[in-house]
């Protein structure tokens, strides 16, 4: 079988052990590779530090925004986690892309809107809040999405048709054929999705993966509760953040992928320490827009 060594998205991983190659051969499917776990995070001084943040007059930030910039940034900094599987082949994403939703109304019956978005290794904190922010009101006030007007073509075929069509949309994926103007606004085609079930004040699922596109990553985002732990040798009541994810297997194995998250963990768990003092962060954004 011939595999093309660059796809739109992507550029095959050669060097890699016989034990990683094999495994997308012998767990053929992203639901049979999944592997849950879960995080506890100690989120006391982030939502301290963007309280701080706010209150110096920064770009308005809020704690989900701030967990969506660290986990583009671990990616950056852990890049085999970076990668997805077609037609049983490991391919680097080209770029770090998230999704995630974000509802029109909080109402039983509001639509989700769902947005992708691509971060760049060197950017700021604040040109992401900044950005996130213009992408989550146009997301709301906007009328039918690019990739909604897509769904209602195909579902106004007969299902005969339909099912076709899907099945030659993953057939052309599966070889890197499908044109960019299917996929750019997918969020399944991402490095990971984010669902923020906090901002809903519900606990967080662990989510299934989706066999369509490639995305091999879901994160979903709890409610704060508050938690007795024992610190610095008290037992103190502490927020408490759960991350629970989804993970396929057949991109990066098991330990990778704890210390990536345990990487996240500490960064969101100390951000003076990751990111500097909010009041001087404020300063150096304000800074960088003025030059």
């Amino acid at each position: 079988m011939r595999t093309a060594l660059r796809r739109r998205d992507g550029r095959l991983v050669t060097d890699m052990p016989d034990e990683r190659a094999i495994m997308p051969f012998i767990m053929r499917r992203r639901t049979e590779s999944t592997v849950y776990f879960e995080q506890l995070v100690d989120i006391t001084a982030a939502q301290d530090w963007v309280r701080r943040w706010n209150a110096a007059g920064g770009p308005r930030l809020s704690l989900f925004v701030l967990v969506l910039h660290e986990v583009a940034r671990m990616l950056h900094t852990r890049p085999r986690l970076n990668r997805f599987v077609a037609r049983r082949r490991l391919y680097e994403r080209d770029g770090v892309y998230l999704s995630f939703g974000a509802m029109k109304e909080f109402a039983d019956n509001a639509p989700l809107e769902m947005i992708k978005r691509r971060f760049e290794p060197d950017e700021s904190l604040g040109a992401a809040v900044r950005s996130l922010g213009a992408a989550i009101d146009e997301a709301r006030t906007a009328g039918v999405a690019g990739v909604d007007k897509e769904l209602k073509l195909f579902l106004s075929l007969p299902v005969p048709l339909l099912d076709i069509a899907v099945s030659l949309f993953h057939w052309l994926d599966a070889r890197g054929l499908l044109p960019a103007s299917l996929t750019s606004a997918d969020p399944m085609f991402s490095s990971a999705v984010v669902s923020n079930l906090g901002s809903l004040k519900t606990d967080a699922a662990f989510h299934h993966l989706y066999e369509h596109g490639n995305c091999p990553l879901f994160l979903v985002v709890g409610s704060i509760r508050p938690t007795p732990v024992v610190h610095d040798g008290e037992i103190t009541i502490r927020q408490i953040l759960p991350l629970r994810w989804t993970f396929d297997e057949r991109i990066e194995d098991g330990l990778y992928a704890a210390r990536s998250a345990e990487l996240l963990r500490r960064r969101l768990e100390d951000p003076i320490g990751h990111l500097g003092l909010p009041e001087d962060a404020v300063r150096a954004d304000r800074a960088r827009e003025e030059s």
